[in-house]
């Protein structure tokens, strides 16, 4: 049984919205950022999208956290309001419950269309695997 157990038979979390968020020191969120990781960052293709990286080596401060910056473009070919945001927010989601490497390092996640039908374990999957080869090819000096 979870902690809080309402009449009518359906859980309720303990947690509030606010602590399960995307943290906003982990996002990238400046057209310039986004800019530079794409024309001085390298790539991961996977099946349901590319993944662009750039360490962030020269930039960081002891102030500053230390693991990644994550952003997501989301562009309109891929379909109206409604399904950019319904991607962007699958993406944000795996992205969270992967949990962020200790790498400082700017990424920017650009989606394919075949994401909205893909599974929702499938797209972790794909994050872990990406955030994995990003991990060892900063790693390598």
């Amino acid at each position: 049984m979870s902690a809080l157990m309402p009449d009518n038979g359906t859980e309720v979390s303990t947690f509030s919205a606010r602590r399960n968020k995307f943290p906003r020191s982990a996002r990238l969120l400046r057209h310039a950022d986004f800019e530079r990781v794409y024309k001085q960052g390298r790539r991961h293709f996977a099946p349901h999208m590319t993944v662009f990286y750039l360490p962030r080596r020269d930039e960081v401060t002891a102030a500053e956290v230390q693991g990644p910056r994550v952003g997501f473009t989301v562009g309109k070919v891929l379909g109206g309001a409604v399904v950019r945001n319904r991607i962007k927010r699958r993406l944000r989601e795996a992205v969270r419950l992967h949990g962020l490497v200790p790498v400082a390092v700017d990424v920017v996640i650009n989606p394919k269309k075949s994401l909205l039908a893909s599974p929702f374990e499938a797209l972790r999957r794909e994050v872990g695997r990406a955030f994995e080869v990003i991990e060892k090819s900063v790693a390598r000096p």
